[in-house]
């Protein structure tokens, strides 16, 4: 996406999602399952599989594999990704969502 096409839109950014002291619990589930590692990729991932979760926490593989394409990871070979996107839906169909 352009900045351009960005015009007049809400933009949400990684930094919206919790604090330090209050994580959302798709930031929570990562840090529980070690979902990351480097870092670098988990803000992409993070963002990618949050509006898919905010639609359905009944997630599919299908609809999991859709939500993680265009984010790569070199660390955690993914598993430890898909568990957290598992535990966060969980949390959040249970009322944890921040």
């Amino acid at each position: 996406m352009f900045a351009v096409q960005a015009d007049g839109h809400e933009i949400r950014t990684v930094e919206d999602l919790g604090t330090m002291d209050d994580l959302h619990p798709l930031q929570e589930a990562f840090q529980e399952t070690h979902a990351l590692q480097c870092g670098f990729c988990t803000s992409g991932f993070l963002m990618s599989i949050l509006p898919v979760l905010e639609e359905t926490t009944d997630l599919s593989e299908e609809d999991l594999k859709r939500a993680m394409e265009g984010n790569l990871c070199r660390c955690t070979g993914y598993q430890h990704i898909r568990d957290a996107v598992q535990l966060a839906a969980e949390k959040m169909s249970s009322g944890g969502e921040s």
